[in-house]
């Protein structure tokens, strides 16, 4: 009986990190560390306004105003800075965070964009792709800049 007790425990503890281990669409994929200006996150039909800590999400659209920049970090350690009038769609994100693998692509429609690449980028040749109206890059580098006029 004693020994039944003890193994609950941990039955449960696996359970809950498998559960943690799984990344719905509507997870967390990063957040806002910082913003300047007018920031908006587009999610669904719903406009949010940026502010530190501000969790973002597989599909949001960040749009930053004509004086507005924002700072965003991601749970595979990339950190990305946008500047005035940009629109990115974060258009796939999924990390495995035992492995340090996965994809992310993100589209910038206008604007600019500032990366230096996290793990996901580190892991295999083009598991982060940068998507324009014009083209598509793949991402192998740890630093780089788009912009798209």
């Amino acid at each position: 009986m004693g020994e039944e007790i003890v193994r609950k425990p941990f039955v449960i503890a696996a359970a809950v990190a498998a559960l943690l281990a799984a990344q719905p669409a509507f997870a967390e994929i990063g957040r806002v560390k910082s913003h300047v200006g007018p920031v908006s996150i587009q999610r669904g039909g719903s406009m949010i306004a940026a502010k530190p800590g501000l969790t973002l999400e597989q599909g949001d659209v960040v749009v930053t105003g004509k004086t507005g920049r924002v700072g965003i970090a991601f749970l595979d350690n990339t950190r990305m800075a946008l500047g005035p009038n940009s629109r990115i769609t974060l258009s796939e994100f999924s990390y495995d965070r035992a492995r340090q693998t996965g994809t992310f692509v993100t589209s910038v429609n206008r604007g600019s964009l500032g990366v230096v690449s996290g793990n996901i980028a580190k892991s295999k040749r083009d598991a982060m792709r940068v998507r324009t109206p014009t083209s598509m890059l793949g991402v192998r580098g740890t630093k780089f800049v788009v912009e798209v006029k």
